[in-house]
């Protein structure tokens, strides 16, 4: 390690505190970046005699131009001054990209070339993103993978899921809804370590994964858990998990529920845990709206 000089994050958020801890601990910059395969690969890095700032992923490569345009259906507009928890920004939208660093299109796939890029060459990429006072960029949200609740609120899972991944009890989630009901629910995958070590020290026998995560005590704690944190974390009474069911099978590329790249197959997830999830909503209330 003391031959180390310099490091960077990328590919996945960096959580400030890790930033702050490993500068402080190599005493070399540590910077982060944000792009895309379709963008071949950077967009956005960290300054890299910048040691004191984190909680973003800096400015624009020299390459390329970056936009934020509006996404009014989730309130994100290129002309907000504000961001939701009183953090000062200079617009807020998705995070559109140009130049010439970015791909020509998909290998015969026009059609899905044209749901990506738009006639201006402008690259959309689907994270919502503001622009800090400092000229840097922060991700905050995705528009990917949303969708519209019974009571009509539009729902970004991919941001409630990172949120509830950081309780230790949970190693994988996804977070289910659709335009029938006015609540989420949940499929957990219990973090085995964890949970097996909570089990002894309240004194819980179980033999297997399976027993542990059918065990009332355990869903109640993992259920508590999401509420505490989705409250920590702002989220509204609709963006709230009502329900959950816990899983001891890891989701995988093997089992068919994760991509090479290791992101959740929703469709597939879907299928496979349509029975858990019309349970779940069968025995659940309404829900509210607000906390």
């Amino acid at each position: 390690m003391d031959h180390l000089r310099f490091m960077v994050s990328g590919s996945a958020p960096l959580a400030s505190n890790v930033m702050t801890f490993f500068r402080c601990l190599l005493g070399v910059p540590v910077v982060e970046g944000y792009g895309q395969t379709e963008g071949t690969a950077s967009a956005t890095i960290s300054n890299s005699l910048d040691v004191t700032s984190v909680g973003h992923v800096g400015g624009p490569v020299d390459c390329c131009e970056i936009v934020l345009m509006d996404v009014p259906e989730m309130g994100y507009l290129s002309t907000d001054r504000v961001h939701s928890d009183g953090q000062p920004c200079f617009g807020r939208g998705e995070i559109c990209v140009r130049g010439p660093n970015i791909f020509c299109g998909y290998y015969k796939e026009p059609e899905k070339t044209k749901e990506t890029m738009d006639e201006e060459g402008w690259l959309h990429s689907g994270d919502i993103g503001l622009w800090l006072p400092s000229g840097t960029l922060k991700i905050v949200d995705r528009k990917k993978n949303i969708f519209k609740l019974a009571q009509g609120e539009y729902v970004a899972v991919e941001k409630i899921e990172n949120i509830l991944i950081r309780s230790p009890l949970i190693g994988q989630c996804f977070v289910y809804g659709d335009s029938l009901q006015s609540c989420l629910v949940a499929i957990i995958v219990p973090d085995e370590d964890v949970v097996r070590k909570w089990a002894a020290d309240v004194d819980i026998s179980a033999k297997t994964v399976l027993e542990l995560c059918q065990n009332e005590q355990l869903i109640g704690e993992v259920l508590m858990q999401v509420m505490s944190l989705s409250k920590e974390s702002g989220l509204h009474g609709f963006e709230t998990v009502r329900a959950i069911h816990l899983d001891p099978e890891p989701f995988s590329v093997e089992n068919g529920l994760l991509t090479p790249t290791f992101k959740l197959k929703r469709k597939e997830l879907r299928e496979r845990f349509q029975r858990e999830i019309d349970q779940l909503y069968a025995t659940l209330p309404s829900a509210p709206s607000k906390l």
